[in-house]
């Protein structure tokens, strides 16, 4: 090699470094200090940053500090879920700012920029995303403009009323499976309790049915019941395949919440470190039950001969065969190829299993603490449906079921925060912002806000919804547990009948409370659930 190409190819690796480093330099020093300067100027307050680091140190240890410990049941659970965000707001007021690494985080907590957020999906998009998270949940959820409005055209069919009725028998026979085994258990109880009577005192021969009641944790069981629902109503598969792909996807959760915690590194994704390698595992294989499911259910549609607008028997088909018609119909291109299939997948089922299944569990435990209102629940559900199954058409008459669900979701939503990026500068309300920040959507300190709900926003309050969302809100974006907008979780209504259908069937049977057992620990990792469980006693009525 010639004295002349070596001196080019080391000028050319300086002239590179060189550009790298300039990079590196902007990224982590110059631009946070540019965008600090500027949020001040326009009237925000928040920490000094901290070269790389940001808060990420102090959140995480307030993090840890808040899942310590338990706390009481009468407690404001913020402190608990969103302690740093928190901590903020008491700080430096709502028109705040945080760093996230050299990321820079404004505070989004009034309602109509709340509205305004959400309302302009082409302005305000989901922040780019590590690359390691859309292990988890990619698709429609983590799509923009042409690709997202192609998703959602595709995918809307599949969630229309009409469709969602189709669901609801194989809802009640998950359900009557789950139910049927908490009877068996407390049958199992009660003979126990009689042989501990009889030894006791053979003239002891009191107890009987009514007389049946059961301690268990029924959060284990709303993961199974919804996994259930799921794996038949959205992709006609067996109990023990759902079963895998939930323990797949919990333990994905796992490593994204810890990932999460983190400042990413350009490049870090392919640095081959346990959990990177189990992520990949994971994905990997989850990509493949997918794709065996996908390429089954089209063969047993073909061999069916199920035409376009013949009639589906789960979520899976229908998105099939609006894809196939979106295909015919515009060409190939303008329809889903078998990955971006598979992703949908992948977001359908962790969405739909996780969400509801915490709802079920925060509604059984908050029903447990309030008898009045699990004693109204229950008198509805036996004056619209008597002991009968619940139906699609009747479901819409639980006004107080719904009023509690909703009041559940504003105190437990199942996300406790919403983040948007704006990738130009931007007027939001009186201020202007800088290209590059991220607007945190703090949900549940909103849902709690004692400004917008009053001085009782942190009791479970269901009248509050007794008129509907409209009325409770005054028409503002303070309540909002599946998003709002455009960008609305797509499977909002169908968590709701679910959920609906879930709380009547263990309301005709049941009559429930607190267990002195449980822990009351509301945890946010990257869903929103009870951190020890939710463990109720069961009464048979």
């Amino acid at each position: 090699m010639s004295v002349g190409l070596i001196q080019l190819v080391l000028f050319s690796v300086t002239i590179g470094f060189a550009i790298w480093v300039w990079k590196m330099v902007n990224w982590i020093v110059l631009k946070p200090k540019k965008i600090e300067k500027w949020l001040r100027k326009e009237g925000l307050c928040g920490n000094t940053y901290k070269i790389f680091h940001g808060d990420t140190k102090e959140m995480r240890e307030m993090i840890k500090d808040a899942n310590s410990k338990p706390i009481k049941l009468n407690d404001d659970i913020v402190p608990r879920v969103l302690p740093f965000q928190l901590h903020i707001v008491n700080k430096y007021g709502k028109n705040s700012f945080y760093w996230n690494g050299p990321a820079a985080r404004v505070l989004i907590m009034e309602p109509e920029l709340i509205r305004q957020v959400l309302t302009n999906n082409t302005i305000f998009k989901k922040p780019i995303p590590n690359p390691l998270t859309k292990f988890l949940i990619a698709g429609l959820a983590g799509y923009e403009d042409h690709k997202w409005a192609k998703h959602r055209r595709i995918i809307n069919p599949a969630f229309y009323q009409e469709k969602l009725k189709n669901m609801v028998p194989a809802m009640h026979i998950s359900c009557r499976e789950m139910i049927k085994k908490w009877e068996m258990l407390m049958g199992e109880n009660n003979n126990n309790n009689n042989n501990n009577n009889n030894n006791n005192n053979n003239n002891n021969n009191n107890n009987n049915n009514n007389n049946k009641s059961l301690e268990l944790d029924v959060q284990p069981y709303f993961d199974e019941l919804t996994s259930d629902v799921i794996a038949r109503t959205a992709f006609g598969i067996s109990h023990k395949q759902g079963t895998k792909i939930v323990q797949l996807q919990k333990e994905q959760a796992v490593l994204t919440g810890r990932v999460l915690q983190s400042v990413y590194i350009p490049g870090w994704r392919f640095v081959p470190t346990k959990v990177n390698r189990r992520m990949k595992e994971i994905n990997n294989e989850l990509g493949a039950l997918f794709k065996d499911i996908i390429v089954t259910r089209e063969k047993a549609m073909k061999v069916a001969g199920e035409g376009l607008d013949g009639c589906c028997d789960n979520l899976l088909s229908m998105l099939l065969k609006s894809n196939q018609k979106e295909i015919e119909e515009e060409g190939i291109k303008y329809g889903l190829s078998t990955d971006e299939l598979i992703e949908e997948c992948k977001t359908f089922y962790f969405a739909g299993q996780e969400s509801t299944s915490n709802l079920l569990s925060w509604t059984m435990i908050l029903l447990s603490i309030h008898p009045t209102w699990q004693l109204r629940a229950r008198e509805e559900v036996l004056q619209v449906f008597g002991n009968n199954q619940p139906d699609f058409d009747s479901i819409n008459r639980l006004k107080i079921v719904t009023m509690i669900l909703y009041e559940v979701l504003r105190l437990y939503p199942p996300s406790v925060i919403l983040a948007r990026m704006i990738h130009q500068e931007t007027k939001i309300g009186n201020m202007r912002l800088p290209a590059g920040v991220q607007l945190m959507l703090p949900i549940v300190l909103v849902h709690h806000d004692s400004v917008l709900w009053g001085e009782d926003s942190k009791e479970f309050k269901p009248e509050r919804f007794s008129q509907g969302i409209a009325k409770a809100t005054k028409n503002r974006v303070s309540f909002f547990p599946f998003s709002w907008g455009p960008r609305i979780c797509i499977g909002n209504n169908l968590a709701l009948m679910e959920a609906k259908i879930a709380v009547a069937m263990i309301l005709q049977r049941f009559d429930i409370q607190i267990s002195p057992s449980y822990i009351h620990a509301p945890y946010y990792g990257v869903t929103h659930k009870p951190q020890h469980g939710a463990h109720i006693i069961l009464h048979k009525l």
